[in-house]
């Protein structure tokens, strides 16, 4: 694609990077029967290639963009299925993410989107303040049909039950590795997770001690930073990496070492491995960075490469695994998963289309709560299709997004690793009655 950008412009690394990957689009399409947004809204401007024509312009232009251009950009879920089928090798990510932030550089939003936008940046990465939002959005319940949008969606989203008490498991401790110690790593505890499941931690740690892994809960770790650069807002996002990259890095280089930095969430495992991109230009931590980056391992991605041992409980459950976007596109995390779902003894279903968003993509249900509905209608259409017994996921957001509606119980991955190798059966199978054993995991069991 031929740009025009000026030479003064292209002075900045940042769009100079743009501009060369704007350039290695060739405009084939092939990007929009991936698309979920192009997909529900049948716009070339909510497809990746509309998107980067609108990028080029804005870039070409000089200052602030207009308020299409705006929109269009915020309709992204970044869910990157269009990177990831690219036939060019268009780094997609990479450019939105730059997008982005000349967008909050030089446009000024209406009052009701900046309110909104910088609550969810400063709620969401602090577990306290979140719980302080849920418990208001509770108390809110009664009167949420005075709203409508952003807010409205908020409301609908806040958990109807009593949320769960915070784990001792997320404070800063180290728990010891089972029998022959095999490796040693930390563990990003995550900020939302923490307060709507905490027990997905509970079980990744017993899950790595029961096969040998030392694991550390590093003092100062926290959010990862990616509830502000999923809107641009770096300047907000980087305190967040600099302050986990130093707690790290503290017990990388102290006795015993690291091994991995173990995520359970996978939106945050794509930011982490992104800290080298995102801190390139700057001399004193972009080498700091990179060793995060090549350090951080998705749960699964850490205990294929370890090996699952011989599972004790199943039950025969069929289990739909939801691949999130995060996982599949943004991390190319794709059969590790279901290779050890299988080896735990489950029998393991493919979700229809699963390369499409449920919706979720952070807060995006929230900020776009029209686009997210329609997508979350899909998804859980094509997850009860397949008469599974119970859901699993990587990624906490979907299955947020999804677990109310879908019919059956909704776990993390993690969960059912950990008890069919040992572990406490989740709560939310303990009504699923026990299925005969198919033709399947009768020839697995011989």
């Amino acid at each position: 694609m031929k740009t025009l950008i000026s030479e003064a412009a292209l002075a900045n690394p940042d769009i100079a990077l743009s501009n060369d990957i704007i350039r290695d689009c060739v405009h084939c399409g092939i990007c929009l029967s991936h698309c979920p947004t192009y997909q529900v809204r049948h716009d070339e401007n909510d497809s990746p290639r509309g998107r980067i024509m609108l990028m080029r312009n804005m870039y070409e232009h000089e200052g602030a963009p207009d308020a299409r251009t705006v929109e269009h950009l915020d309709r992204c879920l970044t869910c990157l299925a269009c990177e990831a089928i690219c036939p060019s090798g268009v780094e997609y990510s990479k450019l939105i993410a730059h997008g982005r932030e000349h967008v909050e550089a030089t446009y000024r939003r209406p009052v009701l989107q900046r309110l909104t936008r910088r609550a969810l940046t400063i709620l969401i990465p602090h577990p306290e303040l979140f719980r302080l939002g849920l418990l208001a959005g509770k108390l809110a319940q009664p009167f949420k049909w005075l709203f409508r949008g952003t807010l409205r969606a908020m409301l609908d989203m806040t958990p109807k039950g009593r949320l769960p008490r915070s784990s001792p498991v997320d404070r800063p401790q180290v728990f010891p590795a089972q029998g022959m110690r095999r490796a040693r790593v930390s563990i990003l505890t995550g900020c939302v997770q923490t307060v709507l499941d905490p027990k997905i931690n509970e079980a990744t740690i017993r899950l790595l001690q029961r096969h040998g892994v030392e694991v550390v809960v590093a003092k100062g770790a926290g959010c990862c930073g990616a509830p502000a650069e999923h809107k641009g807002l770096t300047q907000h996002a980087l305190p967040f990496a600099k302050a986990n990259i130093d707690a790290w890095l503290s017990e990388a280089d102290a006795p015993g070492g690291l091994d991995a930095i173990i995520v359970n969430t996978s939106g945050c495992g794509t930011s982490l491995k992104a800290y080298g991109h995102a801190l390139r230009l700057d001399a004193e931590w972009k080498d700091k960075a990179a060793r995060v980056s090549a350090l951080a391992k998705d749960i699964t991605e850490f205990m294929a490469g370890l090996g699952l041992r011989k599972p004790e409980n199943h039950r025969n459950l069929r289990v739909v695994y939801h691949s999130a976007c995060s996982m599949q596109h943004g991390q190319r995390i794709v059969h590790q998963p279901l290779d050890l779902l299988r080896a735990a003894g489950f029998e393991v279903l493919d979700v229809p289309d699963g390369f499409m968003c449920c919706g979720s993509a952070g807060d995006y249900n929230l900020l776009q709560p029209a686009i997210s509905g329609e997508l979350k209608a899909r998804k859980v259409a094509n997850i009860r299709s397949v008469g599974a017994d119970v859901a699993a996921s990587g990624n906490v957001a979907c299955m947020t997004q999804l677990a109310s509606s879908i019919g059956i119980p909704f776990v993390h991955t993690v969960e059912l690793l950990d008890w069919a190798t040992g572990g406490p059966e989740p709560e939310e199978l303990r009504s699923i009655k026990v299925r005969p054993a198919s033709r399947m995991s009768r020839r697995a069991d011989a």
